[in-house]
């Protein structure tokens, strides 16, 4: 008899668990998003709007969203009428929305703030990102072995730890497969802009690169590639059908993974704030396009072998040694960086041409 009463005391306190926990579940979830350039611009904000549409289709979430808000006072605005409308979550797409963000979030504790790629948190507001790092290490595998100038141009938008990350990860994986071979880097101070992106390629591309690489939001650098016969690698999504002939592959987001947990989390009301999530390879938030037609079978398998062992843990792309611009070793053998480490670096990897201001 006691170990019956034991047991059903048991059930009964797992029962009480459960209640609680989801004490706070709601039927319907209203998901708004705000982002720095327009869904049609193939590169960035399309690719968070298509884990938008993801999410968009389970039964219980309703999403919105704004599209070219740019950073500052305007974002403020956009977020803090998602709020006052009674969205339940906020995600800011966009590193500049960190600090307006953080400003609203204070003003409304029972929404849900997630904010991409910032460093920020409030007891209601959490940053997300992606190990995109993984994805460009790959990428410049790719570039390396396709070179014959040996010269990679790379566009890039702001001198910001996500950009120089993505940089130096690209560039070490040129190196791993040609030694020879530079990353010659040019800053736009821009997210989007089609003419100035295509405009700092054909910049890249009068230096000899024949291979054109991009953190930017549109297929401006794409088409400059195609447009001078050499070959490029894009950024965000497949962008293949903007510069077929030059397309060799793309560094690519998946946001459907972490958007759909975020949501599930706020419906069943054990949403947390405070957190930092860095989604990997391994989870499906980062990956490599398919390889155009030009890229020789046995450079896709190398690529894809590689891809394998990041999924299983076994490349970590920050391992020493790994030395800087100048020779200094920042990153000893036997040693790898930490997460800490790499979203604060602010520096480049032997073999960038370029400086990070």
């Amino acid at each position: 008899m006691r170990k019956v009463m034991i047991m059903v005391l048991v059930a009964a306190m797992s029962v009480m668990m459960v209640t609680a926990a989801f004490a706070g579940a709601k039927e319907k979830v209203k998901v708004g998003f705000v982002y720095i350039s327009p869904v049609g611009d193939e590169g960035y904000s399309y690719a968070q709007d298509q884990g938008r549409l993801a999410i968009d289709k389970l039964p219980w979430v309703e999403t919105s969203y704004v599209e070219s808000v740019p950073e500052g006072p305007d974002s403020e605005r956009v977020v803090l009428n998602f709020a006052r409308k009674g969205y339940d979550v906020i995600f800011g797409t966009s590193f500049g929305y960190m600090d307006p963000m953080v400003k609203v979030s204070k003003k409304f504790p029972g929404v849900s703030f997630m904010h991409c790629s910032g460093f920020k948190t409030t007891p209601n507001m959490s940053n997300y990102f992606g190990r995109m790092y993984q994805a460009r290490y790959l990428t410049g595998l790719v570039a390396g072995l396709m070179t014959k100038s040996d010269v990679i141009g790379y566009v890039a938008a702001f001198p910001i730890p996500e950009v120089i990350r993505g940089i130096n990860a690209f560039t070490l994986g040129v190196r791993a497969v040609n030694p020879e071979a530079t990353v010659r880097v040019v800053w736009t101070k821009t997210w989007y802009d089609p003419a100035l992106e295509k405009d700092a390629a054909i910049s890249l591309l009068d230096m000899k690169a024949d291979v054109i690489t991009q953190h930017q939001d549109s297929p401006g650098p794409q088409e400059a590639a195609q447009e001078r016969g050499k070959y490029s690698i894009a950024y965000n999504s497949d962008m293949s059908k903007m510069a077929p002939k030059a397309h060799l592959t793309a560094a690519v987001w998946n946001w459907a993974p972490l958007f759909k947990n975020v949501v599930e989390q706020v419906r069943d009301g054990v949403w947390q704030g405070n957190e930092s999530l860095w989604w990997g390879m391994d989870q499906g938030v980062v990956d490599i396009a398919p390889f155009g037609p030009m890229v020789p079978k046995d450079v896709q398998d190398k690529v894809l072998a590689a891809k394998q062992e990041i999924i299983k843990g076994n490349n970590v792309i920050f391992a020493g040694p790994i030395s800087d611009q100048n020779g200094k070793v920042m990153v000893p053998a036997g040693k790898s960086m930490t997460d800490p480490e790499m979203l604060g670096m602010m520096w480049f990897v032997e073999g960038v041409i370029g400086n990070t201001k």
